[in-house]
């Protein structure tokens, strides 16, 4: 079954889990930190279903290492790669603050340590940490109303030899935007911070061990579930161009609370990958704009000639 049929049919919404207002694709406009420095560069994507989180971190364009066989990137080549961030977390909001739990990561240790104390107004959503280390300006990107789906993936295996090609991840789709996750077959042992980076280097020219090293991928891509989504943004250079992931061969299981998806990869290996159910709602709104008081509206048509003076939407 095609995806957009499974949400049509059998339409699920999340009991709990984050309000509205956080759901959908952001993206970092800015973060500033205590010292007074702020990066407004870094290519920061944030993709929220309603009870967890995908969140894919990669440097300028021109930064960005070119697709190319493992053993024939450079030292330097491999520590750009190193420092590649993406990862899927449970979120869990308490009201007040977003944390983030059971988290699988490209990089072998957390970075991002902190809850989040989160306030959106218009499509500007802004995060102050406890400590005041930081503060980071989200913005919602747009995109037409559209389907909301988030399925945590449990496992993937390969239907032929048995073997277990990916151990978790998920799935996020919100309307014009999806993100996937792969996580690693197994765990890699990781002696200190930034142990990733220092692996990789470590490993220049050893193709089978890069290979294993970076076997976790984060992508981000645009399109539309009834023509599918292409890879813009990924952690594997190879991916982007490429459809995110076939968006048929799904069956929902009797309970109602997984899925599972059967399909052919473009080397023709048959995979089968199981789904924990997060949400499948067929419409869901991505506006722009938050609400306010009667009164401040008043105040802002009173004052729109300069208020407005030089205002533009910024994404």
């Amino acid at each position: 079954m095609h995806l957009q049929e499974l949400i049509e049919q059998s339409p699920y919404t999340a009991d709990s889990g984050v309000p509205d207002w956080m759901l959908g694709f952001f993206k970092r406009r800015s973060i500033s930190f205590a010292n007074g420095d702020t990066d407004l560069s870094t290519h920061v994507c944030w993709l929220q279903s309603r009870n967890f989180t995908i969140d894919l971190r990669l440097p300028i364009e021109a930064e960005q290492v070119a697709a190319k066989p493992w053993q024939d990137y450079s030292a330097v080549e491999l520590r750009r790669l190193g420092n590649y961030e993406g990862w899927v977390a449970d979120s869990v909001w308490n009201g007040e603050t977003l944390a983030w739990q059971n988290e699988m990561a490209l990089q072998l240790h957390g970075r991002w340590l902190e809850p989040a104390y989160l306030k959106r107004i218009g499509n500007c959503m802004m995060e102050f940490c406890p400590s005041n280390a930081y503060v980071e300006d989200w913005r919602l990107q747009p995109s037409q109303p559209g389907p909301l789906i988030g399925l945590r993936l449990t496992e993937e295996k390969n239907l032929s030899t048995g073997v277990v090609t990916t151990r978790g991840g998920g799935l996020i789709v919100c309307g014009d935007y999806a993100a996937l996750v792969l996580a690693r077959p197994g765990a890699i042992d990781a002696e200190h911070a930034n142990a990733l980076r220092e692996k990789a280097v470590a490993a220049v020219g050893n193709g089978d061990a890069l290979a294993s090293l970076f076997e976790f991928e984060t992508s981000v891509a645009q399109g539309s579930l009834t023509k599918g989504y292409k890879v813009t943004m990924s952690t594997q250079p190879n991916r982007v161009g490429e459809p995110l992931l076939p968006l048929d061969g799904f069956t929902i299981t009797d309970n109602g609370k997984t899925l599972k998806q059967c399909v052919t990869l473009c080397d023709g290996t048959d995979i089968e990958r199981l789904y924990r159910i997060d949400t499948l709602e067929p419409m869901q709104s991505y506006s722009q704009i938050t609400t306010t008081t009667a009164q401040a509206n008043q105040w802002f048509e009173q004052e729109r000639e300069t208020l407005c003076r030089y205002t533009k939407s910024y994404f």
